[in-house]
């Protein structure tokens, strides 16, 4: 860090100590070089230092405790003591905690590992040694003020396995099939049979015995030497850019694998042993135990990925499109987290998998995942992950390594664990037919433990499987196989080939990463039954059905008295559907994150609404058609019948994932339209279609009906206008009109041709129009924007065709080649600024000219 990074650091951190020392007792500061053994910090002729640090015994004093540090937390103790000592401790965990991990971060390691520091650097290993009377009245041993910091610690614990499930990426792991899952498996079996042989057998100074240890401390311990972080995995691949590449969706989706496995070892384990929550240790097996453990986690396991993911996905909708306060979505997710993890432990395998697979089930949901990681990653990262690894490296005694046997002991740990973990990753990448280069790297980034390993030695020290030195052991070896991981990947990963079909594959996918349909989540159709009204229908449906992108039809024409309220609704329709409708190719690891490290893409932010502002809704009422109407329903029909199409051609296609199905609502407004719309909008929309019948003015102007439907809208928006007299069918045999200037706007009009012939088969003819109405422009400009245009069309695998206009206006051009046999003219444009929907002259002038289907997509 830098030396002002450091100075800062020594400067709070004593200024904590000097605001502290009152509560101390000492009306003068203790000077931080004193001897400990003679510190002295008295208060009315007693020293509290000692008295905080020692465990009440005589009853009297154990019930004056309880009576102060009882109330802690709600600001009524009568001294104040046991809450201003939390906040000492939170402000030492997190100040610490953010520096070391910033000076981690700029020499190449994982920011984690600072906060891990922080707790050994603030805990027995030095704070404690320099100065144990400070140490143990900031970090007192008492069971009232430590419970009041542990349960922060243990509320961060749930928090990360829930942000790491939302990072777990299922398609990734799908999409890696054989090679990871061999791997995985191979990577898994060779450190835990390791660790539990030496839980079995090894030295008894190792878990405070004359043997080996009991049956879960060896269960513990094969799990904590198999599991590897996904975080830091992630970390290093997404640095040394092979996110994208084979090896790097490998290496990713083998560490998802493992990770996800250990949280499933890891209830198991709780299941079939006779540890307890009082510590004792003793674990015992039963066949009854694990007969009814596995059972359990199956069943919870097919839960989740059957009804649970419906029902996770139909809570999040439902919160975010119902509450009108702050943060809906949050709370329920929250909700969520807490409801699996009570479910997991009601089955008697703790809370810990119920939180990670609440936090799966959370990142698969279609609509809102980077806009809920953005708000959930903050506040877990800035408060509850300092707390929780500053918490765990406190339990840490570093200084039991002074003893020569214990440092030896801890070198065959990290020896067996670093051998064991290479080894299996190594022999299932050779079972898995990549290279033995390919196989060194894989056996790099396994050995990787990090936050996972720290959580599951917490675990188990808390449930009295690990003795306190088995635990920093443990710790030790994870702080030294994460710090050699990165420069052991970075080295083994630098200089690895390319194929020609990688490299193909990688521009496409760098092409997804800068478009505008595959980060699209959630589609509004606002349509009547008209001709125009049931092509956009189908054009959304192309649309939505690549994309996995729930749909909800706003049915203009329709009478409210009309719809019938009884039986299945829209959304349960969609789930009994077993056609496969879904999603275009959607880049889904690189974030939050991600994603991040693997994680999903995000929405595009709307400029009116997000979760964390009122939504000031006008209460227009509408109702939902019911599950016997839909089947009859001509919209719905479409967007059906447009779905499947496009799904179609995804599932054809081998290099795609398997499309998801689209989820569908039709409502039906009771009040005014534009109201209800208005409303609806504000539920997190990413694209809204428009389409009625006279939409269009005579003088070319868009319709005041549209511009009033329109108006609640604060994202990208379809127009769909001139639709004749029939719901044109674009088939292989149709030609799509795409004029191009090289605005975002142009391009992003491009996507939508591109996504609409791919699903149909039609053929796409770009045609260059000038922006500056037919002044100088470069022939250099003109055919690198048309390039663009060739290459996008070839990442959709579209047909195009290219041609410059004559110079003269953009209106004139696109006139004069419309006249040939095209199906429909695709636009982007910009909505300009004013009370009335307007697209620009030049949009304004092809509309009162052509008779011709004609979308436009406005941002």
């Amino acid at each position: 860090m830098p030396r002002s990074s450091s100075g800062l650091a020594l400067f709070i951190f004593g200024l904590i100590l000097l605001v502290s020392t009152p509560l101390m007792g000492g009306s003068n500061g203790p000077a931080f070089f004193s001897i400990p053994n003679t510190l002295e910090l008295r208060a009315n002729g007693s020293s509290l230092v000692e008295e905080a640090s020692q465990a009440p015994s005589p009853k009297s004093t154990q019930d004056a405790d309880k009576a102060e540090i009882g109330t802690a937390g709600n600001g009524s103790s009568g001294s104040g003591m046991p809450e201003g000592i939390l906040v000492a401790q939170i402000l030492l965990l997190l100040i610490l905690g953010r520096l070391l991990g910033e000076g981690m971060q700029r020499i190449g390691q994982p920011a984690l590992m600072g906060m891990l520091l922080s707790g050994i650097i603030l805990g027995p290993s030095l704070f404690g040694w320099v100065w144990p009377q400070a140490q143990h009245f900031i970090f007192p041993d008492d069971e009232g003020q430590k419970g009041m910091i542990d349960g922060l610690s243990q509320v961060g614990i749930l928090l990360l396995l829930m942000l790491t499930g939302m990072e777990t990426d299922l398609k990734l792991v799908r999409k890696s099939g054989w090679a990871a899952g061999v791997i995985a498996l191979c990577g898994i079996a060779f450190p835990f049979t390791c660790g539990f042989l030496l839980g079995q057998y090894g030295p008894g100074a190792m878990f405070g015995g004359e043997h080996g240890g009991n049956l879960a401390t060896s269960l513990f311990l094969g799990t904590a030497l198999s599991i590897s972080s996904i975080k830091i995995v992630a970390m290093v691949v997404r640095e040394m850019d092979f996110m994208r590449r084979d090896l790097g969706q490998i290496i990713v989706a083998t560490a998802i694998m493992e990770d996800t496995a250990g949280w499933v070892i890891i209830a198991i384990i709780f299941g079939i042993t006779g540890v307890d929550g009082g510590g004792s240790g003793a674990g015992h097996f039963d066949v009854v135990k694990l007969a009814e453990t596995v059972g359990g986690v199956a069943l919870f396991l097919t839960f989740c990925f059957t009804l649970g993911r419906r029902m996770v996905f139909s809570a999040i909708r439902w919160a975010n499109d119902t509450f009108r306060s702050d943060f809906p979505v949050i709370t329920m997710i929250l909700v969520i987290m807490g409801s699996f993890a009570l479910i997991t432990q009601v089955l008697g395998v703790r809370t810990v998998l119920g939180a990670f697979m609440a936090g799966v089930l959370i990142g698969e949901s279609p609509i809102l995942t980077e806009h809920i990681e953005s708000q959930l990653r903050g506040m877990i990262t800035a408060f509850f992950m300092p707390i929780f690894f500053g918490m765990s490296g406190l339990s840490a005694d570093l200084t039991i390594l002074k003893d020569p046997k214990i440092a030896l002991l801890t070198g065959l740990l990290v020896a067996i664990a670093s051998v064991g973990k290479f080894s299996g990753a190594f022999v299932g990448s050779m079972l898995g037919r990549r290279t033995w280069r390919e196989g060194v790297a894989l056996g790099c980034a396994m050995n990787a433990r990090g936050s996972t390993e720290v959580i599951v030695a917490s675990i188990g020290l808390s449930m009295g499987a690990l003795t306190q030195d088995l635990y920093t052991m443990i710790v030790t070896m994870a702080v030294i196989t994460t710090m050699a991981m990165p420069p052991m990947l970075r080295a083994a990963l630098r200089g690895l080939p390319m194929s020609k079909e990688e490299e193909v594959r990688m521009e496409h996918e760098a092409m997804d990463q800068k478009g505008f349909l595959p980060r699209l989540e959630r589609l509004l159709l606002a349509a009547d039954g008209s001709v125009v009204g049931r092509m956009a229908a189908r054009l959304a449906g192309l649309l939505a059905g690549a994309q996995g992108m729930p749909v909800t039809i706003l049915e203009l024409d329709a009478y409210a008295e009309h719809v019938q309220m009884d039986g299945p609704t829209a959304d349960q329709y969609a789930d009994q559907k077993h056609e496969r409708i879904a999603p275009e190719e959607k880049e889904d690891q690189e974030d939050k994150v991600t994603k991040n490290e693997p994680g999903k893409a995000g929405h595009i932010e709307q400029d009116g609404y997000t979760d964390s502002e009122h939504k000031e809704m006008t209460g227009a009422k509408s109702k939902v058609r019911k599950l016997k109407e839909l089947d009859t329903n001509p919209l719905a029909n479409e967007v059906r019948a447009g779905a499947e199409t496009s799904a179609a051609k995804m599932i054809a296609d081998e290099a795609e994932p398997d499309p998801d199905k689209v989820h569908l609502t039709v409502r039906v407004p009771v009040d005014e339209a534009a109201d209800v719309l208005k409303d609806e909008a504000r539920k997190g929309y990413d694209l809204m279609f428009v389409a009625v019948e006279g939409g269009v003015e005579k003088d070319g102007a868009i319709a005041s009906k549209v511009s009033r439907l329109s108006a609640g809208f604060a994202g990208p928006l379809i127009v769909l206008a001139n639709a004749g007299d029939k719901v044109d069918r674009l088939t292989g045999s149709s030609r799509l009109l795409l004029p191009v200037n090289g605005s975002p706007q142009s391009r992003r009009g491009a996507e939508v041709a591109f996504a609409l012939a791919r699903g149909t088969g039609a053929h796409v003819h770009t045609l260059f129009v000038s922006q500056d109405e037919g002044r100088s422009s470069t022939r250099l400009r003109e055919e690198r924007i048309l390039k663009e245009m060739a290459e996008l069309g070839d990442r959709y695998g579209v047909s195009v065709t290219t041609n410059i206009s004559p110079r003269t206006t953009s209106s004139a051009a696109i006139l004069k080649e419309a006249k040939r046999n095209y199906a429909m003219v695709v636009m982007g444009v910009s909505a300009r600024p004013g009370e009335e929907l307007f697209f620009g002259s030049t949009a304004a002038n092809v509309l009162k000219s052509l008779d011709k289907p004609i979308l436009f997509l406005a941002s």
